[in-house]
């Protein structure tokens, strides 16, 4: 039997599990510092419900690696909200970013306020900072779309950081081969000892933004090249043509079953584009990345690197 004091003599005693030293010991969870700035998602293309489930999917994602955080979405092409006062269903990056200014400024007279009933004599000074961290939702460079973006930011008068692309990075090659399997056109597995009927010898991977997007799509081409062990040839689907060259060109080397790889979330890419291009190649054609857990942990990665302060970095060294 147990005492008041303590166990019984000869019984064993349960102590609290020492913490594991070293490079594995499980890192502590890291939470947004308070009143950080907010992660602003920059979403291109055509504002509709799709787009913004799939972009409230990629802040969920946000959020649940970094609790606390502040994270909105804004669209390139949204609709505008000059008095701030209530937000449209779809709401402009600039709307967004006055939004979260004027909040700021609301929070800082109210510290003053409290301040000054308290009897504090001085005065609480300004946050110092961003009021937002800005986040194009893009997989690789596109010129165009960035200059909207980096208008919208300088448009709208907020402090606002505007960061890169999230791409290219190991994650995004993990998340074309998951992809490619999900429409069968790829083992999911490299280890496993079986063949897909269907599986492509040969990979296009589209992408848009021009001959930017293009070479710096080739980087992680490079990378799911090594994991699936077949050709992958990047094409920009904004180029008349491209892809369906680089399939031939994929043909000419020997490669017989093509598959298109789309090297893009979703909301930057025009309605048909995609399957248009794949049917003038001949080509099977997988998803797009879509709000793959990837693209909310590169989203982050961003934001957090914006502001040095650092939770868990997304597995995979990331490429330059």
């Amino acid at each position: 039997m147990s005492s008041p004091t303590g166990p019984a003599s000869g019984l064993p005693v349960r102590m609290p599990r020492p913490r594991q030293p070293g490079r594995h010991r499980r890192p502590e969870p890291v939470a947004a510092p308070e009143g950080a700035p907010a992660l602003v998602l920059a979403v291109p293309g055509a504002p509709s419900t799709t787009t913004r489930g799939l972009a409230e999917e990629v802040v969920s994602i946000a959020r649940s690696e970094l609790p606390g955080l502040d994270a909105r979405i804004g669209y390139v092409d949204g609709e505008e909200d000059a008095t701030v006062t209530s937000f449209p269903e779809f709401p402009s990056l600039g709307s967004v970013l006055v939004h979260a200014a004027a909040q700021r400024a609301a929070r800082v007279e109210r510290a003053r306020a409290a301040a000054a009933e308290a009897g504090e004599a001085a005065p609480v000074a300004p946050q110092e900072g961003p009021v937002a961290v800005v986040v194009p939702l893009l997989a690789g460079p596109d010129s165009a779309l960035m200059d909207r973006i980096r208008q919208a930011v300088v448009g709208s008068g907020a402090a606002a950081e505007l960061t890169d692309v999230l791409g290219p990075h190991p994650l995004l090659a993990e998340a074309l081969h998951v992809r490619l399997s999900e429409a069968g056109l790829a083992r999911a597995d490299r280890a496993r000892l079986f063949t897909v009927a269907t599986a492509a010898d040969g990979i296009v991977l589209a992408t848009v933004g021009g001959e930017e997007a293009v070479q710096a799509a080739g980087i992680t081409g490079m990378l799911l090249a090594a994991r699936l062990a077949v050709p992958v040839m990047a094409a920009a689907l904004d180029q008349e043509g491209a892809i369906a060259a680089t399939a031939e060109q994929l043909r000419g080397s020997g490669s017989a079953q093509l598959a298109l790889a789309p090297y893009v979330i979703g909301p930057e890419l025009d309605a048909g584009l995609l399957d248009a291009a794949a049917k003038e190649a001949g080509c099977s054609v997988a998803e797009p990345l879509g709000p793959y857990p990837a693209i909310g942990k590169l989203a982050l990665s961003k934001y957090t690197t914006a502001l040095g302060i650092a939770p868990q970095q997304p597995s995979g060294a990331p490429v330059h």
